[in-house]
């Protein structure tokens, strides 16, 4: 199995010597994702990932989920100060103060968004036109940081309070959720996710 794995061509951003790094590559990223708690996950790694590799984040993923209340963000929202001295001190995470704050700060936010819009989901796809934008890159100097799109959701979201979501943040998060299928000309998840999930 690993060497039919191995025969695959996958995106020339990925470190395929990682096995983890592998499976979140063919299992998750680029795949379009509407669940609310799933998408309050990707948010709070993203805003973490501020400043370090995304691989940083991921492998300390299971981490987070302890940490941060299996991403349910209500229960995230009523973090105290008590909470915030117990997380600084949890090296399964980034012991970062700014960034722990902006996830209990961006959980009360996440929730009122809800209540605006029926889901976090509905708020986040408008900013794609509820439809996954399917871009053709072939080479890592291809890939962008950021783009219109994530310029304006970022700039909405700064604007509602949100903390760490700055336009790159908010494009890598795109990438993660499938709002933006990034996946190269070549990887053969491309074709499969668009098969998948636009066709018509």
């Amino acid at each position: 199995m690993t060497n039919i794995s191995e025969k695959k061509c996958r995106c020339p951003w990925l470190d395929d010597s990682k096995p983890d790094y592998v499976e979140y590559h063919d299992q998750e990223w680029g795949i379009p994702v509407f669940d609310d708690r799933k998408i309050f996950e990707f948010l709070i790694l993203e805003s973490a990932q501020a400043g370090l590799s995304w691989y940083t984040i991921l492998k300390r993923r299971q981490g987070y989920q302890a940490a941060f209340s299996n991403f349910y963000a209500h229960k995230v929202a009523e973090y105290n100060q008590d909470n915030v001295d117990a997380l600084m001190l949890n090296s399964a995470i980034i012991r970062n103060r700014a960034k722990i704050n902006a996830a209990i700060n961006n959980a009360k936010l996440f929730i009122d968004i809800q209540q605006t819009f029926g889901s976090f989901s509905n708020y986040m796809w408008g900013f794609v036109n509820n439809k996954t934008i399917v871009n053709q890159y072939t080479e890592l100097c291809d890939y962008p940081a950021t783009s219109l799109e994530s310029d304006a959701w970022s700039k909405d979201l700064k604007k509602r309070g949100f903390k760490f979501v700055g336009s790159t943040i908010c494009y890598a998060h795109m990438q993660a959720c499938g709002m933006v299928n990034d996946h190269s000309m070549n990887c053969y998840k491309r074709k499969q996710i668009i098969a998948q999930y636009q066709q018509g």
